[in-house]
């Protein structure tokens, strides 16, 4: 039987209500705050001395990945330089090539290998914190010297152990945890914004 209008607009404001429960829950989370503010810090210093940042992730995560990319290599809430920002997840020759040559759970490991630098920050995303191309991507890092931020949820994973700073979103939920990322990804974003840049908030411009 279909699913009446007034059923499918109940399910709908369910999921605004889910994702307002775990925004208020990330609110209150102090380790998550203190975990971002370490993060926060740990690019600016990185991309203060001329380091870069990687970012990997898969599916809506990967996506994630370019999303933030953008953020730093464009502009978020005002007009600046440019902020050195790669996400490992677009060159499809590059992902197909050695996910044939060396196999998918390498596609992350080997561009960290190829591109990374000791100082760099490789800001790794998993909403399971399982995903093997992104624990094999977060060894990689840690043996050449680069320190690894993780965007996972608030379940325990094997990702934990590989990570210098783990924000952990305060849900178990697939989407909700994918929320969260962004929202505390644009927040780093526009702290650093304002730390490299000086540009207080109340002068931040719209995007056009």
């Amino acid at each position: 039987m279909a699913a009446t209008a007034k059923s499918r607009e109940d399910s709908i404001a369910q999921h605004f209500r889910r994702s307002r429960e775990t925004l208020e829950r990330a609110v209150q989370d102090g380790e998550l705050m203190q975990a971002m503010i370490r993060a926060t810090d740990t690019m600016a210093a990185a991309l203060r001395s001329g380091n870069k940042i990687l970012i990997a992730g898969n599916g809506g995560s990967a996506a994630d990945a370019q999303h933030i990319a953008c953020e730093f290599l464009s502009r978020l809430n005002f007009d600046r330089n440019p902020l050195p920002c790669i996400a490992l997840t677009t060159d499809t020759s590059v992902l197909t090539g050695i996910g044939n040559d060396y196999g998918f759970e390498q596609v992350f490991e080997r561009q960290v290998r190829g591109l990374a630098r000791a100082g760099d920050v490789l800001l790794a995303i998993s909403t399971s914190g399982r995903s093997p191309n992104i624990l094999a991507g977060l060894r990689a890092a840690r043996a050449a010297g680069v320190t690894t931020v993780g965007f996972t949820g608030s379940s325990d994973s094997p990702m934990l152990a590989l990570c210098d700073i783990a924000v952990r979103a305060p849900s178990d939920s697939t989407p909700q945890i994918q929320q969260i990322h962004i929202v505390a990804a644009h927040a780093i974003c526009g702290l650093i914004e304002q730390e490299l840049f000086g540009k207080p908030v109340s002068e931040a411009v719209s995007a056009p």
